[in-house]
């Protein structure tokens, strides 16, 4: 190879390196680059605490540096994201449910900065991933669980508002819960808020009175109802037993680690992040898990749950997605 054949790869390999984005530049200089957190909620709601919690692990394996905003109002949300994009940030996570149009003007802005977002839209251009909440695998589960518990046949769920990620999770029990229970009949309340425990128990107490003796909490606040009048409930996206020992008798769990390592792993890989990552809330990534009291659930009920789960695991059985808003 001649000195200008060198010469010329080179220079050509150093300008494409200089055209990636910044993001990509500065993973692969085989640094954590740098990931703010734009949350809606305090970082303490269910949903939000899943991602903190795994961003915080992610900068402790050295992987990222975290930084984040929290209970960030929609109306100031779009600077929020420009003002950690103009701070060098290589990442903005968010969620963009309520400002869709927004999120994606400020990432049109900066097309030098990583953006993945929480939406129920797709992703957009090279610098706009998306991802969806997928703990409904788990929810199928707890409902065959629950459909098997029952005395009054009600089954209630409290939700936030009905977007096809919350409308998919409710769904998906209560499929779980006519598998094995084929009389079920469901009540179900949107409190409209993602963060208000009054409204959602006041929601959940509303079904309970109404015949429900088992109750579905896409919504922190549900299981205080349940435990106020001695009925069951379970729980979604963390671990609500040991706050409500003998009223929650499972969990539908969701791990956003798996959807960090693979933007991770794209970034460090110069792909550009404009992509879904929903997948990777997926039960065979590990993205979603169901965890229950054996003792607390009947015997008979297990089997078939534990058959279930295997099949989803190894790809024999796909759990349907119905985004329609349960009445």
């Amino acid at each position: 190879m001649s000195f200008s054949t060198t010469r010329r790869t080179l220079m050509m390999g150093a300008a494409a390196t200089l055209a990636l984005p910044a993001y990509i530049r500065q993973a692969n200089a085989q640094t954590a680059f740098r990931v703010a957190g734009v949350h809606n909620s305090p970082v303490e709601n269910a949903w939000n605490s899943r991602i903190h919690l795994a961003m915080q692990e992610a900068a402790a394996q050295g992987l990222i540096e975290y930084e984040f905003s929290e209970a960030v109002d929609a109306t100031d949300y779009p600077r929020a994201m420009r003002e950690y994009a103009e701070s060098g940030v290589s990442l903005v996570w968010g969620e963009s449910y309520a400002v869709e149009r927004e999120a994606r003007e400020v990432a049109a802005d900066y097309p030098e900065t990583a953006f993945l977002m929480g939406s129920s839209g797709g992703p957009e251009g090279d610098n706009f991933g998306v991802f969806g909440t997928r703990n409904h695998e788990a929810a199928y589960l707890a409902g065959m669980l629950a459909g098997k518990m029952s005395e009054t046949n009600v089954f209630g769920s409290v939700g936030g508002y009905p977007i096809p990620e919350v409308n998919l999770l409710i769904n998906a029990f209560r499929s779980g819960v006519s598998e094995v229970n084929p009389d079920a009949t469901f009540l179900n309340g949107f409190i409209g808020a993602w963060f208000d425990p009054a409204r959602a128990q006041e929601a959940a107490i509303a079904q309970i009175d109404a015949g429900a003796d088992i109750l579905f909490g896409e919504r922190i606040g549900t299981a205080d109802a349940a435990q106020a009048r001695g009925v069951k409930a379970i729980g979604s996206l963390i671990d609500y037993t040991p706050r409500y020992p003998g009223t929650v008798f499972a969990n539908a769990i969701w791990n956003y680690g798996p959807t960090i390592a693979a933007v991770v792993a794209d970034v460090q890989a110069g792909t550009p992040v404009g992509r879904d990552y929903t997948e990777y809330s997926f039960m065979q990534y590990g993205g979603n898990e169901l965890i229950y009291v054996a003792d607390e659930v009947p015997a008979d009920a297990i089997p078939a749950m534990e058959a279930k789960r295997a099949m989803i695991q190894a790809g024999e059985f796909t759990v349907p997605i119905n985004n329609d808003e349960p009445a």
